[in-house]
């Protein structure tokens, strides 16, 4: 079986190096990664005994930029509304993107969103969906508060890492 590090340290090699991709197999799992080519997507295939959470970071590592740091750069100047409204980040909570995917505020498009600001949201919670090869996340909250602002726009990329919601802690 292959761990985490190891995946990502694979995922880098490939990309950094540009080769074509890599085939592994140990202890019966088999693991493919193909390299970044210009007009198609990266291909990846996982044995069973990978689980599903690495698959995901696998494919959020490979995946060609799509200049998704720059969203999440444009996202972040408008974090001061929340010191205009009076917020201090003190007694914010920030739950953040465990995966790279898409953003959806809504269990479907012709379902309301789960939350909107100011909102009062319990640990627990569904919050929204982050959607990563094919597989919808739901995104829970942590805390319970109020959701004081919802970083990005419904149906756009998301990173690993990235702010999804500020809630003020009861």
């Amino acid at each position: 079986m292959f761990t985490f590090d190891e995946i990502c340290q694979l995922i880098r090699l490939v990309a950094e190096t540009r080769v074509g991709g890599i085939e592994l197999e140990r202890d019966g799992a088999k693991l493919r990664i193909d390299g970044v080519q210009p007009a198609a997507a990266p291909t990846m295939v996982g044995a069973p005994l990978v689980s599903e959470q690495a698959v995901q970071a696998l494919r959020a590592a490979v995946t060609p930029p799509l200049a998704a740091p720059a969203p999440a750069a444009a996202a972040t100047p408008s974090a001061p509304p929340a010191e205009d409204s009076g917020e201090s980040e003190d007694n914010l909570h920030f739950v953040t993107s465990p995966i790279v995917g898409t953003f959806y505020r809504a269990p479907n498009p012709e379902a309301p969103p789960y939350v909107q600001p100011g909102d009062r949201v319990r640990k627990g919670q569904v919050l929204c969906i982050v959607e990563a090869m094919k597989l919808m996340n739901e995104i829970e909250s942590d805390v319970d508060g109020v959701v004081v602002r919802i970083y990005p726009e419904n149906a756009q990329p998301v990173e690993f890492g990235e702010r999804l919601f500020a809630i003020r802690v009861d």
